[in-house]
């Protein structure tokens, strides 16, 4: 998932974003179709917190480092987007086959 992050801390992040979400999809049942992307978001959000941005744009060869950004923030079928270069990268779930780190 994240280079130079421990895999059971990534693990943890996880479990505790989907039991928020599942308490807020209990809430909201017709947003189940947006939780990938706000469990994205919350991943991102807490690594932000301990290990720095990520994930790392892998399109954008020079400049400072940037992180990708969930789009849409709330809606179905979320994507990793670099707003720089204005290019969707990859689905959410689906940055395994880049070079993100």
């Amino acid at each position: 998932m994240s280079r130079g992050v421990a895999e059971a801390d990534v693990v943890s992040l996880v479990e505790d974003s989907v039991a928020h979400r599942r308490w807020w999809v209990e809430q909201w049942p017709e947003g189940a179709g947006f939780l990938a992307g706000l469990v994205a978001q919350d991943v991102q959000d807490a690594l932000l917190e301990r290990y720095g941005r990520w994930p790392l744009c892998p399109v954008c060869g020079s400049g400072d480092p940037h992180a990708l950004e969930v789009e849409p923030e709330l809606g179905p079928d979320p994507h990793w987007v670099c707003h720089k270069a204005g290019v969707k990268v990859a689905a959410v779930g689906g940055l395994g086959g880049t070079d993100a780190s």
